[in-house]
């Protein structure tokens, strides 16, 4: 729960080691780099920019043969290859991969290069299959489809769009000249959409002929070939056939490679960490033998880092606490609290002269997300699957890891919320000894009999949503007091009695006075003694004096009393931000009664084998989906509550992230070895 001192740090050395600190500091991964600014000609700096392009295409094309040698050469993966992480690699390991990267680079250029033929190739498959396609109603044609003539007569190939018989075209072409005898045609074929015809006419009235064809609809062929349609077809037969088998050739050169991918991989990952470090030589400044990078660097890593430049490379190293709206902020958090970091970095990283809010935010994260989700059976299956799952992958990322371990002490909360309410995996104990034992379940305190109290039975629901509404007002408070601490640290004392004391003043006086009255004392089945109406309408009036004189910030008497009456009428939204907490009774009865539904459905056909197999399948599928909806609802509703309820009162965010120099690789994780 505190933000790291940060220093800022100034290395010295000579190029000759420039190459390697930057790839000491890369595998390091704890200094952010910035770029040096000196005003000397002696200085200057080098322009990267090609060498970055130039290791980016060879990335993307490396990347391009991965996914290329993937599709034809189906790799198994686990179901929980997610999980796995990058591959953990030493330093000499490492320098050992990049010794034959040429060679690699030349196979991936090699695989794209089959790749690009397959592609030409099924390219004109489909170019020779459209022509099959055409060509297929003239495959009964015996001559070739070119008009030709001889020294009387003319032929004339086409087709018509739509199925005509003999007698039929030969009416329409009379009707359309009647005086045009001297001619003879034959169908080809014909079809519901084309009629292909070979027709044979004299010379001297062949352009009366195509005259009367086009005037019924006559079409002449796309296509002309020197081939009759027959030998065409068969040409291009055999011209698929072979591009077929280059495409076979292609592809098995292709899966020759398919050990290869691990190292194309490699190879990505190198030409990434490549262009990244060349990306960093443009924050370095260059004289003609030294040079000098800066940047931010923690305080608790400050130390080894410069101890291992200084042993290695003789490098002169400068450390300076820093502080500061520019000075990038680094979370430190125990490992209760740390998993929910990822939660408010979502939201903004903290300024440096505030509290983080990590802390105390995790507590009511994790008491939210289990009162939402609240089934014991539930909490215990993601307590155990995240649990199990981070001890078992030991090399998942941090980002993921922090996640599951967040889940896990979500799933503890779960489990203790469903103890309280007597909710495992439903009613389903119960159930069971009813349906299938013909008993009823002995008393089993947190599964078959609620520790506290049972939320869907008698005044349950109003106990529960009394007690949201107390865990919704203490969540406020602790926002106030969470912003009146910032203020005292701040030397700012009257702001943390102006704008925090006073509306805990009002709110929980108003509390403290509705709770000593019949009419809310009812539903919370308490009442406090008489005495309170009066301590707490004395409480609610002082906090609102407060607040109408004293909130707003202005020189003029009048123009203050006018913004603080305003700042009072914010108390309305006080009443809502309290009344957003009753999410937690009806997304915790949600979860409760769906278990119980799906239960009492499993247990519907009776005690019988049939019943036995119905009520483990309805038991399983109707859980599982109950644990999905119902955890992303619990998990929406509580960043929810934190944003907007919590945050909202006191946090103003807007630190700069830490962006360390790091490897950002996908397959393997290059560590220095310290």
């Amino acid at each position: 729960m505190a933000i790291l001192q940060m220093q800022r740090i100034n290395i010295y050395a000579l190029n000759k080691h420039c190459k390697e600190i930057l790839e000491t500091l890369q595998r390091m991964g704890v200094m952010q780099v910035e770029q040096v600014d000196i005003e000397d000609s002696v200085f200057y700096r080098e322009d990267t920019s090609a060498f970055q392009a130039s290791y980016r295409r060879s990335a993307a094309a490396v990347k391009s043969a991965s996914e290329i040698l993937s599709t034809y050469v189906k790799y198994k993966k686990s179901l929980l290859s997610s999980l796995e992480g990058r591959k953990p690699l030493s330093k000499e390991e490492y320098y050992k991969l990049t010794d034959n990267y040429t060679e690699v680079l030349k196979i991936a250029y090699d695989i794209i290069s089959d790749n690009k033929k397959i592609i030409e190739n099924k390219a004109k498959i489909v170019a020779y299959e459209s022509r099959l396609e055409a060509l297929s109603p003239w495959q009964n044609l015996d001559v070739p489809m070119l008009q030709s003539a001889t020294k009387t007569t003319t032929s004339v190939i086409g087709s018509f769009q739509e199925k005509l018989d003999y007698e039929t075209l030969r009416l329409r072409i009379a009707e359309t000249d009647p005086d045009l005898e001297l001619f003879d045609l034959e169908i080809v074929s014909s079809d519901d959409n084309q009629t292909c015809i070979f027709a044979v006419c004299m010379n001297k009235d062949i352009e009366r002929f195509n005259s009367a064809l086009r005037k019924i609809g006559f079409i002449l062929p796309a296509f002309d070939s020197k081939l009759s349609p027959q030998e065409a077809i068969k040409e291009l037969k055999n011209k698929i056939e072979r591009r077929e088998k280059l495409i076979e050739e292609h592809i098995s050169n292709i899966t020759a490679q398919k050990d290869m991918l691990d190292s194309l991989n490699f190879l990505e990952d190198y030409f990434v960490m490549k262009s990244d470090r060349y990306a960093q030589i443009d924050n370095i400044s260059y004289s003609p033998h030294t040079f000098v990078m800066t940047g931010y660097v923690t305080k608790r890593d400050s130390e080894k880092l410069s101890k291992l430049l200084l042993e290695k490379y003789d490098a002169e190293v400068e450390l300076e606490d820093v502080d500061g709206d520019d000075v990038p902020v680094v979370l430190s958090n125990n490992k209760f609290t740390e998993p929910v970091e990822g939660v408010v970095l979502s939201y903004s990283a903290p300024h440096r002269k505030e509290i983080d809010p990590t802390g105390i935010m995790a507590v009511f994260y994790y008491i939210f997300f289990g009162m939402m989700f609240s089934d014991a059976g539930y909490g215990l299956v993601m307590a155990l699957a995240c649990g199990i799952a981070v001890k078992v992958f030991k090399n998942m990322e941090q980002g993921l890891k922090k996640s599951l371990k967040m889940f896990f002490w979500c799933g503890v909360s779960t489990f203790f919320w469903g103890l309280m309410f007597g909710s495992f995996f439903g009613d389903a104990v119960q159930v069971i000894s009813r349906t299938f034992f013909g008993a009823e379940a002995p008393v089993i305190y947190g599964i078959t009999t609620p520790i506290w109290f049972n939320p869907t039975e008698g005044a349950g629901p109003t106990k529960l949503l009394m007690f949201s509404f107390l865990l919704g007002i203490i969540h406020l408070f602790a926002g106030l007091i969470l912003q009146a601490v910032n203020y005292v640290r701040n030397g700012k004392w009257l702001y943390a009695i102006y704008d925090d004391v006073s509306w805990i003043l009002l709110v929980g006086g108003a509390v403290f006075a509705l709770l000593s009255t019949e009419m809310l004392a009812s539903m919370a089945g308490f009442q406090l003694p008489p005495v309170w109406l009066t301590i707490g309408g004395i409480m609610a009036l002082v906090g609102a004096v407060l607040i109408l004189f004293c909130s707003a910030r202005n020189k003029n008497p009048f123009k203050r009393l006018i913004k603080g009456a305003y700042n009072l009428y914010g108390v309305t939204s006080y009443l809502s931000d309290i009344l957003s907490y009753s999410r937690l009774l009806a997304l915790g009865l949600a979860t409760g009664v769906v278990a119980q539904v799906f239960n009492q459905l499993g247990a519907m056909i009776g005690n019988s084998f049939v019943g036995v197999v119905a009520f483990v399948l309805i038991f399983v599928v109707g859980h599982v989906l109950n644990i999905g909806i119902n955890a992303l609802g619990a998990y929406v509703h509580t960043n929810r509550l934190q944003f907007v309820e919590f945050f909202g009162k006191f946090y103003e965010g807007g630190g700069r992230d830490f962006k360390p120099y790091a490897v950002n690789t996908k397959y393997y994780n290059i560590k220095e070895d310290i």
